[in-house]
């Protein structure tokens, strides 16, 4: 079986004008099925970058990304679309849930855009709404639902197609205490169950820790280590 993500020598820098700024700089990782691997770093350092290259939803200034063995580089944008939408899901901060649809319309979107038929799209994602504690609020609109809720769906909408691999950015990072617990056990829950990887970026090393491997990104190089042996050194470059 093919790796879910692996990169190589991936590096990124940015410019604008006579600025440039390298954020990442040669930084490998490889991303297998049923992973769970938590990224850490501070403010600026790279760390949604690092997602978004992984994601394929910007192209690194040098190295090489594979996603379920395609080299991201040599695909057209719209061939990176379809691997995203078959292979991976994208958990945020922000929910980022469109205000005018159900959380069962939304949670159906990503299968209606697989070109699902309507039936089809909307008995999954009842069911996923139904796994993740909300059946009885599939016809709320984002703005009827908690933060907790709200999250919850994004979740759903994130996994209800089954994807390879989770990527989540500071998912829990807009919650308070309980629902941060609730949806992280939740992301843990469906890893388990499903076998979907998760690439969690937090600010929470006790939350990264928690994972079966950790990284952190320092001066624009990602260390990574399984967490039961965390070297002293890891982070520098």
């Amino acid at each position: 079986m093919n790796d879910v993500i692996r990169a190589e020598a991936v590096a990124k820098t940015f410019t604008e004008g006579v600025l440039s700024v390298e954020v990442l700089r040669r930084i490998d990782i490889v991303v297998k099925q049923s992973d769970t691997i938590g990224i850490v770093g501070a403010s600026g350092a790279g760390k949604s970058t690092l997602l978004h290259l992984l994601a394929g939803l910007d192209q690194p200034t040098s190295g090489r990304i594979w996603v379920d063995g395609q080299d991201m580089g040599r695909l057209t944008e719209t061939e990176r679309g379809r691997i995203r939408n078959r292979m991976l899901g994208f958990v945020y901060q922000f929910h980022h849930l469109l205000p005018e649809f159900t959380a069962l319309e939304n949670v159906a979107m990503p299968l209606l855009i697989r070109r699902e038929s309507v039936r089809t799209a909307t008995v999954r994602a009842r069911a996923m709404l139904k796994r993740v504690g909300l059946a009885d609020r599939v016809l709320h609109k984002p703005s009827e639902l908690s933060g907790g809720e709200r999250q919850r769906v994004a979740i759903a909408r994130a996994v209800v197609h089954e994807p390879r691999c989770v990527l989540a950015d500071e998912p829990t990072g807009n919650l308070d205490t309980h629902n941060a617990a609730a949806v992280f056990a939740l992301l843990r829950e469906l890893n388990a169950s499903l076998g979907t990887s998760l690439v969690l970026v937090t600010h929470d090393h006790g939350l990264a820790q928690s994972l079966d491997r950790v990284g952190v990104i320092v001066d624009g190089c990602l260390s990574i280590a399984d967490t039961d042996t965390l070297p002293t050194s890891l982070g520098a470059c």
